[in-house]
This record gives structure tokens, C-alpha cells and sequence, in this order.
């Protein structure tokens, strides 16, 4: 959410942030509601100060005896009460009217976001490692011998539909190691601390973090109201919703291994081979709430816990800095990670890291007491995938693949694999 605040102090300015993500001006609109909101609230008080001045002279009057004026006064009394009714209805008309138009404008980009339009804008920022050169082609993760026996996609459409997969043996195990070797990196080794949240959640939960109302398309309700998460970024951030917190506490730096629910509206026939974009996936996902002071170097520290996942998995990738046209709606400055698949040969994305600045935190109210004194402000909060589940498991079988159909499984992922190393032609883990 916006700070109105600042869209009066300088218009053209909002307007011009907004252009950058390819919106037409709205602060004359925004002004003009806002505008109207105020008047109504100031007439309103007006009309409750005269209203409160006719109520004290009606006693006045009736003690003199005076019946005309008393009952002038008790008239103008109910008709101010009328008044001051109908002007609250009034303001609270157009504080939702304000509401609803601010709530669908995504964030305002950071002054380090290159403008453009789409991901042919991105700006690379580095690569690390160089993508393994084969005496083979190399297959697509879905094609590989060894891969394939253990990755059932009829299945999954004859119980869900598609683009869903039902993962067995060697492949199952090797998907559930990388999410515990994720989770115990960045407990042990990076300080977040592991949270086990619901997946379940209710409209402001959703709201909070600006999955609603613009996005509800893109998520899954049940019937009986609830939303399941298209990231456990919204449980994470929203552990600190409605909350006042000590300046001392921060930053707060959670992670948590989840389920995560997205209907892909808008991707149809993006991706449909294999399990690069599914309805149903898992992903580690990591959140930090911190001052403001601090976000932009709390946004470095996030995207080296989550390059590090890779380069202990010697997945080639690279991080490109997004444009203003390709970043999430509650994003101010985004990074994306994207590991190098060899079946496609391309790098794909793999992680986005965030910095919202106050954006959710004013959506939620979740502020922080500073401990110099003075009034709460709004938190920072940040996001990021540690990483993707499913897409590192890609990168891990498409890089560690072998002409006969066998996966060698990289080093570092072997202690979560009971000693086991490779993924054998014949489909078993030896």
C-alpha cells in the first residue's frame, strides 16, 4: 500500500515511478478522492463543534424560559446530528473508494531498478560456475532413462489433471533431501530461524502480503474461504502483522519448507512438458523483517544465502537485476537467480529475491518501536526462495546426467542421501 502522504507531497513523482512499470498517471484521481475524504471529515467536525455549542445552549435556554430559541435549538441539534451522520458516511465512502484504488497499484520501483518493459530488460549482474560441456546432447529432466521411471505425469492427470506429477523412488528421495538440505543450510549456517506454518489462510493474510484482491486468480480458495498460499512468504511475513515490535528484535529472519498452491492463470501453454511449472510444489522459501535502514543490505545478505545453495551444488547460474516492467507487484527491487539447465539449454529461474520496503508492512500494519524513543514506523520486510524445490531438482538431474541414463548427484547433497550418489540408468539410488 501507498503512503498517501507522500503521493500529495509530490504527484509527479508517483506518477512518474508508476510510468516506469508502465502505468498510466492516477494521482490526480488519487488527489481528488483524497481531496474529497478530507472535506467531508472536516465538515463533519465543523458540524459536531456546532452541534456540541447548540447542545449547551438548549440548557441555557430552557432555564430562561425562552420556549422559541429552545426549540430552535433542539431542532438545529437533531438536524446537525443528521448532518454529522451523513458526512461520516460520506468520508467512509470515499476513504473505500481511496482504498480500493490504492490497493491495486503495485509498488513504486527503488532508484537502482533499470526501466524496461519485460525480462528483455534485465540487467545481469554476474555468473558462477561454467555449464558442463557433454559428449552428448543432453535430455530434458523428464527424458532421462534413470529419470523417467520415477517421474509419473499420467498418473498425476488421471488424479489431479494437469501439471501435476507424481514423484517415486530415487527421485522422490532426492527431492526431499534438497528441501532438508536447504532448511538445515540456512538454519545452521545463515541464522533464519525454521517455521512450520499453516498453508491454509484467511483474506487478509492474502491481502497482507498483495496476493488480494488484484491477484485472486492466480490462487486457489477453498470453499469454506480459506487460501492456499502460492508462497509461504505470506505466512512468514504476516507472523508480524498488527504488531509493534522492539527495534532490538530486528531483523527477524525466518525460513520455512512448504507446499506451495499457484492456479498459473494467465501461463497457458508456457512449460507444459515436464515439471517446470506446476499447480502443486514445494519451495524454502526465506523472509526477513528488518528496519528501514537496513533493507537494501539485508536484500545483499538474502541473495548470498540463496546463490550459496548453488554453489555448494555446483548448479551453474546466473543473478540479473530486474527491470521495472518485469517485477512482482509488491516488489520494489528484485533479483533473480536463474540455475543453467542443459536440456533447454538456457538458465531459468530458480529464485527471486525482494525487498518491499514498507509496502506490506503498511498493507498489515506492522511497525517496530524505536528504541531511541519517538513514534512506530513501518518495517521493511524482504523475501526470497532458498530455493525452489522442484526447479533445483531439475538443475540437479539435467547437470548430473550421464549418455546412459544415470544422474550423478553432486557432492554436498550426499550426507542428506544416506552416503547414496547417483541415480542409476535402471532408475534406483546407489
Amino acid at each position: 500500500m501507498h503512503d498517501i502522504r507522500a503521493i500529495r507531497e509530490n504527484p509527479a513523482a508517483f506518477d512518474a515511478a508508476l510510468a516506469l512499470r508502465g502505468l498510466s498517471p492516477v494521482s490526480s484521481d488519487i488527489l481528488a478522492i483524497d481531496a474529497a475524504r478530507r472535506e467531508a471529515i472536516t465538515q463533519a467536525e465543523t458540524a459536531q463543534a456546532e452541534r456540541n455549542a447548540a447542545s449547551k445552549d438548549v440548557g441555557r435556554a430552557k432555564a430562561s424560559g425562552d420556549e422559541a430559541e429552545f426549540e430552535r435549538l433542539r431542532a438545529l441539534v437533531a438536524a446537525k446530528k443528521d448532518e454529522i451522520a451523513r458526512l461520516d458516511e460520506e468520508a467512509k465512502a470515499k476513504d473505500a473508494e481511496l482504498t480500493a484504488l490504492l490497493e491495486t497499484l503495485p509498488n513504486l520501483p527503488h532508484p537502482d531498478v533499470p526501466p524496461g518493459a519485460d525480462e528483455e530488460d534485465n540487467v545481469e549482474q554476474h555468473r558462477r560456475g561454467t555449464p558442463r560441456s557433454f559428449d552428448f546432447t543432453p535430455k530434458e529432466h523428464f527424458e532421462i532413462k534413470g529419470v523417467a521411471a520415477n517421474m509419473d505425469f499420467e498418473t498425476a492427470a488421471k488424479l489431479s489433471g494437469a501439471r501435476f506429477v507424481t514423484l517415486k523412488g530415487a527421485v522422490a528421495r532426492v527431492h526431499r533431501a534438497l528441501a532438508q538440505f536447504m532448511l538445515d543450510t540456512h538454519t545452521e549456517e545463515n541464522g533464519l530461524q525454521e517455521v512450520n506454518a499453516p498453508v491454509l489462510v484467511r483474506d487478509e493474510t492474502m491481502y497482507g502480503t498483495g496476493q488480494l484482491p488484484k491477484f485472486a486468480e492466480d490462487s486457489y480458495q477453498t470453499t469454506n474461504g480459506w487460501w492456499l498460499i502460492p508462497t509461504s512468504e505470506v505466512t512468514l511475513t504476516s507472523l508480524d502483522a498488527g504488531n509493534t515490535i522492539d527495534e532490538a528484535t530486528l531483523p527477524r529472519r525466518y525460513t520455512a519448507h512448504s507446499l506451495c498452491f499457484r492456479s498459473e492463470a494467465g501461463s497457458a501453454g508456457r512449460d507444459t512438458a515436464g515439471m517446470l511449472r506446476q499447480h502443486q510444489f514445494e519451495k524454502v522459501e526465506m523472509v526477513s523483517i528488518t528496519h528501514p535502514d537496513n533493507s537494501d543490505d539485508e536484500q545483499m545478505r538474502m541473495l548470498a544465502c540463496a546463490e550459496g545453495i548453488l554453489d555448494k551444488l555446483e548448479i551453474p547460474y546466473r543473478t540479473v537485476l530486474l527491470c521495472a516492467g518485469d517485477m512482482g507487484f509488491g516488489a520494489t527491487r528484485t533479483f533473480d537467480i536463474e540455475a543453467w539447465l542443459p536440456g533447454q539449454d538456457t538458465y531459468r529461474e530458480i529464485s527471486s529475491v525482494s525487498t518491499c520496503g514498507a509496502f506490506q508492512a503498511r498493507r498489515m500494519n506492522a511497525r517496530f518501536k524505536p528504541s531511541a524513543g519517538g513514534k512506530p514506523e513501518f518495517v521493511h520486510s524482504l523475501n526470497g526462495s532458498g530455493l525452489a524445490v522442484g526447479r533445483c531438482l531439475i538443475a540437479v538431474l539435467e547437470n548430473g546426467q550421464n549418455e546412459d541414463g544415470s544422474v550423478d548427484l553432486p557432492a554436498a547433497l550426499h550426507p542428506w542421501l544416506g552416503g547414496k550418489t547417483r541415480i542409476g540408468a535402471d532408475g534406483t539410488l546407489t
